[in-house]
């Protein structure tokens, strides 16, 4: 299976000041070898703008840096899926703005055979990342919209 990682969970992956980082790593070290996982434009970019804003990178160029020196790491093995998705792509569910890049991670990843993995509850045809020992869980499938928003929290 391929997951395509959200940018929250790409930074917790990224660095250990993150507070899901433990909890993100024992997902991978869980995972298959033939797993693998996946970062896109969106994800890349997010990640190389929030970390320097939550110092987890000191600029945009050791983000860039850091970012590379994961992706192109054996294990976990990572895949960059392109996108050529537009807003006409967006899932049924997505009803409010702070929606929008979650519907589109979820349907760029079903349009490549993937599945998007997340630290977030509640988004449609997503795998959250267990917070304990347990099997990855996959979310419902779409039903009454609510309004999701990200939340990225650091320890300091």
């Amino acid at each position: 299976m391929i997951f395509l990682l959200d940018v929250n969970a790409l930074l917790a992956l990224a660095h250990a000041a993150h507070v899901h980082h433990a909890r993100t790593e024992r997902w991978v070290a869980g995972l298959t070898k033939s797993d693998r996982l996946a970062t896109c434009s969106i994800t890349e970019l997010g990640f190389v703008r929030v970390a320097p804003q939550a110092r987890l990178s000191p600029s945009v160029s050791a983000a860039r840096e850091h970012l590379g020196l994961l992706t192109h790491a054996t294990r976990p093995r990572f895949v960059r899926l392109t996108d050529d998705l537009g807003a006409e792509d967006l899932p049924s569910w997505v009803r409010m703005p702070t929606q929008t890049t979650d519907g589109h991670l979820v349907a760029l990843a079903g349009s490549k055979g993937a599945r998007l993995a997340t630290l977030d509850e509640g988004i449609p045809q997503s795998t959250v990342i267990p917070a304990g020992g347990r099997p990855p869980t996959a979310s419902p499938p779409p039903g009454p919209a609510s309004e999701h928003r990200q939340r990225i929290r650091f320890r300091r």
